[in-house]
């Protein structure tokens, strides 16, 4: 097998802020594995907060490649997905590209969509939510007012004006369900107070309020919340999910931080032996990046996989979100093309 690569500049829509960063032109990585004439691809979508980069990914792909070209069996994923993280430790955003080329390439070769092989239903597909980034109260009303078709809303919060904010939005439609995610921003205390307001202003759950580690703080945290509590940067991978017990309500599953389609996989089936909801979530993705997650959303009982609805100019096509619904063709592999390609 062949590994190349290559960088993308994408660029957000709007300045995309959350409670510790803002995003507006990133740097992704299309990663590329071919064997016998035919190419399975991938996007790495590297997090800063994670430690990652572009850079970063060069370097661990750098490092896989020697391992994939002395495979000869391209379908034997589980075992050659098991050898890139023994020769490359770490580094999830460069597995997940990996990961996700690998099943590409393999459902092209058996002629079937990765649902497919997975045998699932996208009939059991949740509605996507859309993400509204922190902003001055009366923009992001207009954002939330402007988003015609998406029933459900999810709005970044974590500043001094998170009341504002939540009441702006819920004045321009007061039928949206909304969702909040505080980025880890809160101390235990803001997290109690602020929930109870979400929850009188019709929030319905709450993604990260807290800091990862310190499960004392989350415990006394959700004794004390009137709304369901996901963690997000508390949950890497299925490894992490038995010690949130008690402690949340459901997990937020991002391939680029798990490592791929396979560990995904695992976590949600660990999730669920821990009697926690599953959500499907995304950093600003384009669509082959949101691609290997939207396979995986019938396992879901949420979604955010609204990354390329958030970018300016999206360089690929294939399965994605019309307005709130996610739709999986029945093209193979993960069915993503480049933009404007023919045939």
């Amino acid at each position: 097998m062949k590994l190349t690569w290559e960088r993308l500049s994408l660029q957000a829509a709007v300045p995309f802020r959350i409670s510790r960063s803002v995003q507006d032109r990133i740097e992704r990585v299309w990663a590329r594995i071919e064997f016998n004439g035919e190419e399975g691809w991938g996007e790495a979508d590297p997090s800063p907060y994670y430690g990652e980069s572009a850079e970063t990914v060069e370097a661990a792909l750098s490092r896989m490649r020697p391992v994939l070209a002395g495979l000869p069996d391209p379908d034997r994923l589980e075992s050659i997905e098991a050898r890139l993280r023994e020769a490359v430790p770490g580094n999830a955003a460069a597995h997940a590209a990996a990961s996700a080329a690998l099943h590409d390439l393999f459902g092209k070769r058996a002629g079937l969509p990765i649902w497919k092989l997975l045998g699932l239903d996208p009939s059991d597909t949740p509605q996507s939510s859309l993400t509204i980034g922190i902003d001055e109260p009366e923009t992001m009303a207009r954002r939330a007012a402007d988003a015609v078709g998406w029933p459900i809303l999810k709005i970044k919060l974590g500043t001094d004006r998170d009341r504002q904010m939540v009441e702006a939005i819920r004045a321009a439609d007061s039928s949206r369900r909304l969702q909040v995610d505080a980025n880890a921003a809160w101390s235990p205390d803001e997290a109690v107070e602020n929930i109870r307001m979400l929850a009188d202003l019709g929030v319905e759950m709450v993604e990260q309020p807290l800091p990862p580690g310190r499960p004392d703080e989350w415990k006394w945290v959700r004794e004390r919340s009137p709304l369901p509590i996901f963690a997000d940067e508390s949950c890497i991978a299925a490894s992490d999910v038995p010690a949130l017990m008690g402690l949340v309500d459901g997990v937020n599953i991002k391939l680029t931080k798990c490592g791929g389609i396979r560990e995904a996989v695992r976590t949600v089936h660990t999730a669920r032996s821990c009697g926690l909801e599953v959500m499907f979530g995304c950093m600003l993705e384009s669509t082959l990046g949101i691609a290997a997650a939207a396979h995986l959303a019938p396992l879901a009982d949420r979604l955010d996989l609204d990354g390329a609805i958030l970018l300016a100019e999206d360089p690929f096509e294939g399965p994605g979100l019309e307005e709130s619904y996610l739709r999986l063709g029945s093209e193979p592999g993960l069915g993503v093309r480049w933009a404007g390609a023919t045939g």
